[in-house]
């Protein structure tokens, strides 16, 4: 099993900047992607950024290109989103998410079927 521990998030105005944090502890062997999920109230869930454990690569949403940056800390399992130029519509719950494609083969993807391990999640909000 993987435990991820989330903080930050809050609420700031639109063109302001957040930032969240994720570790992950347990059988972090098993874990190749960490990065983040969001979901507003009434949409889908979207794969927002992911780095690849010591692997260099990084995933971002096409909606955060830009804007968004994830960085990590592999001694501590733990990854960093800042969220810079932010707008109302970044607005949602955003989960911490832990697993990668299988067997690690293939890069990080924001699709949730192929992360096993979330967060209780954090909210963000942006008011405009």
């Amino acid at each position: 099993q993987v435990q991820l521990v989330e903080s930050g998030g809050g609420s700031v105005q639109a063109g302001g900047s957040l930032g969240l944090s994720c570790t992950a502890s347990g059988s972090t062997y098993s874990v190749h992607c960490l990065g983040w999920f969001r979901q507003a109230p009434g949409k889908e869930r979207e794969g927002v950024a992911f780095a690849s454990i010591g692997g260099g690569h990084t995933y971002y949403a096409d909606s955060v290109k830009g804007r968004f940056s994830i960085s990590q800390d592999d001694a501590k399992n733990t990854v960093f989103l800042q969220m810079n130029s932010l707008k109302s519509e970044d607005t949602a719950k955003y989960y911490c998410a832990a697993g990668g494609p299988l067997y690690g083969l293939g890069p990080c993807r924001g699709d949730p079927s192929d992360y096993d391990y979330w967060g209780q999640g954090t909210q963000v909000a942006v008011s405009s």
